[in-house]
């Protein structure tokens, strides 16, 4: 496969879509899950998967704990950057920009599409804290549902949606003798810029 600028659109939301869109129905296994890199104010990086849970023109959005590792460093540095890889396809997709929290009223609709014992989970996880041994995190699983017998289980205050904003967005497809395809995208005064880089 190759990825020429003939065949690039404008938009780089679009054509991410067309991307995982190729991807879902190559089958893909999780063709939305994607490598967050955050790092400290001193400059220590860290990186984990996380799943993509929507995406628009305004960005990549995804949920986790705002007390976790992650959510301290985006609300101390926030900014990230983002990798998704179908290997499948030869393919990679990368995202830098600023982080910005989503609304409460997002956050609230996708923690109540979860499964109970998902929204139970948000709220028995002190996540990246040191637990003693795993019984704690059980027996805090358990008095949740006893509390909650009916799964009306309220979205927690610490635990919500990220969205990262782009200034950047590369796709990248490989081919032969590592003469791979790179064109990126760079958010500028008037719209985007598009640039082939050197594999």
């Amino acid at each position: 496969m190759s990825l020429t600028e003939g065949e690039l659109d404008s938009d780089p939301v679009r054509q991410f879509h067309r991307w995982i869109e190729e991807a879902t129905l190559s089958e893909v296994a999780e063709p939305n899950a994607m490598a967050l890199a955050t790092a400290t104010p001193e400059g220590r990086p860290s990186a984990r998967i996380v799943l993509l849970r929507g995406y628009d023109e305004r960005g990549f959005a995804f949920f986790t704990n705002y007390e976790s590792r992650k959510g301290r460093e985006l609300d101390a540095n926030p900014h990230a950057a983002l990798v998704f890889h179908w290997h499948d396809l030869e393919r990679q997709v990368r995202v830098e920009g600023r982080v910005e929290r989503v609304s409460a009223e997002e956050s609230d609709t996708y923690f109540q599409s979860r499964p109970a014992g998902s929204r139970l989970g948000a709220w028995a996880s002190r996540q990246s804290e040191v637990l003693p041994d795993r019984t704690v995190l059980e027996a805090r699983n358990r008095a949740l549902e006893i509390q909650y017998p009916d799964g009306q289980i309220p979205r927690p205050e610490h635990w919500g949606g990220y969205r990262v904003v782009p200034a950047v967005i590369e796709f990248w497809q490989g081919r032969p003798s590592r003469l791979h395809d790179r064109l990126r995208y760079t958010r500028s005064d008037r719209g985007w810029l598009v640039e082939r880089l050197s594999p």
